[in-house]
């Protein structure tokens, strides 16, 4: 079996692998187009931007390359349909969203021709979706980092979708490795969706104080917060999570973002993220992938995604399609 070409409606990426847009500002525009350039799909994390903000995002991803770029925008942020607007008027390609579940997103992708792949944890949701119109699915399981919408494993999960729908299917959760790459191909998704393994890039944009929480991390670090969205979060054990745990973290009266459209003010969501993202482990939250431990060193884009295609060829017996 060859390494197949990722086809989501008119669109085909040479290499079957979507960056995962992971919020806030973790997926922006160098490691966007970086992954798009090696022939995969480069997303941008949309929520936590203002939409000129992402606007301009956009457009640096487009001057810095020609390949697939998208954006990937949570469902339960307080501009989500801005957001979403505003990706459009920008003619991106294609727009993955997460973190619930818009009915509206399907037609303004169908009435503006972009390609629409909403984020799934059910074989329900899944099917719902292909009836509404996306033209693929991310089926994502408890492995994955940020947000989940299961408590179920990513493997027996895909197979039951799979089965249960005619359109491209994206496997996402703990995707590491080629090996892993050829696993998820061999149960018959059509490509994976990957974000642990390009937080260790040199093109994103985290501090690195960030990347280090990666390096540093072991089996053990792993951890599963409630997050104020309304859906458990894994993230990476750190100092954060210590006061969080030990209920040191407040929001207090007034909210300086109102960010979500539901929050259970727990904690400053957005905050927290921005924090991490600025390289402060001592009030960022750091969130990561099951077997973000796995990864040992930080590379170029160009490097990993020759690595995985590499390893996922070998694992499978066959050579890319262009080879």
């Amino acid at each position: 079996m060859k390494l197949p070409k990722l086809k989501i409606g008119d669109l085909v990426a040479k290499v079957p692998i979507v960056q995962g847009g992971m919020a806030v500002k973790v997926s922006t525009a160098p490691l966007a187009a970086a992954v798009a350039n090696e022939g995969g799909i480069g997303l941008i994390a949309g929520s936590g931007f203002e939409t000129e903000e992402l606007r301009k995002e956009i457009r640096q991803a487009r001057k810095m390359s020609s390949g697939i770029i998208g954006v990937n925008i949570m469902v339960a942020i307080s501009k989500f349909k801005d957001l979403v607007k505003a990706s459009i008027a920008e003619g991106i390609d294609v727009i993955v969203a997460g973190a619930g579940f818009s009915r509206d997103l399907f037609s303004l992708g169908k009435e503006n021709n972009v390609e629409i792949v909403p984020i799934v944890s059910s074989v329900k949701l899944a099917r719902i979706s292909e009836r509404l119109g996306a033209s693929a699915i991310v089926v994502e399981g408890k492995e994955a980092g940020g947000h989940l919408g299961t408590d179920k494993p990513l493997k027996p999960l895909l197979k039951k979708v799979v089965e249960a729908v005619d359109i491209p299917v994206i496997g996402a959760g703990g995707i590491i490795n080629g090996k892993d790459i050829a696993e998820i191909l061999k149960l018959g998704a059509a490509g994976v969706q990957m974000g642990s393994r390009f937080v260790a890039s040199e093109e994103c944009e985290v501090a690195d104080e960030f990347k280090h929480q990666y390096m540093n991390a072991d089996e053990e670090k792993g951890y599963l917060i409630d997050s104020p969205v309304g859906l458990p979060g894994r993230a990476l054990k750190n100092k954060f999570i210590e006061r969080l745990e030990d209920e040191e973290v407040t929001t207090g009266e007034t909210c300086d973002y109102l960010c979500l459209k539901k929050c259970s003010r727990r904690f400053c969501i957005m905050d927290s993220l921005l924090k991490a993202q600025a390289g402060n482990m001592e009030e960022g939250l750091v969130f990561a992938g099951e077997r973000a431990y796995l990864l040992d060193e930080i590379l170029p884009v160009k490097e990993i995604i020759n690595n995985l295609v590499t390893e996922a060829q070998e694992y499978l017996g066959g050579k890319n399609e262009d080879e």
